[in-house]
């Protein structure tokens, strides 16, 4: 447990990562203050909620006061400025206000700074980015960490790859869910036969957890755990199997898939992290087992009967 106050802060709550933290602390009995921009989002009853402009000093300030642990799961929203444009800012807010309250920062990640490479994804991995979000989520990283050896404040940070689970439908494989529970075709990028890691939103978010509680974590940036891994195909015929729905995979060409760009948001960065579907891209966390074990993934049987479960929940309440 964080010496100082119990209060545990999540920027970012209406979020896939965020609003599964924000459930894992309050089933853990932490104090939890989940802040969004609106100060909506379907979260746990009897937790604070605030809406915080998150890019202004006093709106970080606000939404991080009084905090010992803060969850940093923000991303900037898109609008005039570009996301690549706006996160630098929103991250600098974010490391002022949590050393301004003298908290502890976990940042959940992603894999996008893992440029295109050969072999599993791990902590030593070289990081040479081919993407625009790579290289500013290279730079983000690097900011944070220079933070917490200049002193200013402690931090660790937490990478998962491409996430599913109940609340994850803006993901690329939570598209895969609803499109089979809708009873549509689903598409996946470049190859649907190579091995890739999926993350479950639940593991994501109690690992993030892991790494706010535990000192060792302080300092640097490690790899989830993430069960092992599989193709799409496989994935589609296991929502398939569970949602007893009939279920067609249909590979996307990069140009089919820069044309979806202009109509789908999730779809409109895939041309650039086309190296991630068109070989194995496969996530390596030893150094976290390593650690911080035991530590159980959630077998993908149950993961996805759970995702099932929350799709068609979510479905059936806007027929």
């Amino acid at each position: 447990m964080p010496e100082g106050s119990p209060l545990h802060v999540v920027l970012g709550a209406a979020g896939g990562i965020g609003g599964a933290v924000t459930r894992e602390l309050a089933g853990r009995g932490y104090s939890v203050r989940a802040v969004t921009r609106d100060g909506s989002g379907d979260l746990p009853d009897g937790i604070s909620r605030i809406a915080a402009d998150l890019t202004t000093a006093a709106g970080a300030a606000a939404a991080c006061s009084g905090s010992a642990v803060v969850y940093h799961c923000a991303q900037p929203p898109y609008g005039t400025r570009s996301w690549a444009e706006s996160f630098p800012d929103l991250n600098a807010s974010i490391i002022d206000a949590t050393a301004g309250a003298g908290a502890k920062l976990v940042v959940a990640d992603n894999l996008y700074m893992y440029g295109p490479l050969a072999g599993p994804i791990g902590e030593t991995t070289s990081q040479e980015p081919s993407s625009a979000k790579g290289r500013i989520r290279k730079d983000l990283s690097e900011t944070l960490l220079a933070a917490h050896t200049a002193g200013r404040l402690r931090v660790t940070i937490g990478r998962a790859s491409d996430y599913f689970g109940p609340a994850g439908s803006h993901s690329i494989a939570g598209l895969l869910f609803s499109g089979v529970l809708a009873g549509k075709s689903v598409r996946w990028p470049a190859d649907g036969d190579q091995p890739h890691s999926f993350a479950y939103l639940p593991d994501v978010a109690r690992a993030l957890v892991v790494l706010g509680e535990r000192t060792e974590a302080d300092g640097r940036a490690w790899v989830l755990p993430e069960a092992p891994p599989l193709t799409a195909r496989e994935l589609v015929a296991l929502i398939e199997r569970e949602s007893g729905e009939p279920a067609k995979l249909a590979i996307t060409s990069k140009f089919a898939m820069r044309l979806a760009g202009l109509f789908v948001s999730e779809a409109r960065e895939i041309p650039d992290l086309w190296y991630q579907f068109e070989a194995p891209f496969i996530a390596d966390a030893r150094a976290f087992h390593a650690t911080f074990d035991p530590f159980a993934v959630t077998p993908l049987d149950q993961a996805v009967r759970e995702t099932v479960s929350w799709y068609r929940t979510a479905l059936s309440s806007v027929e």
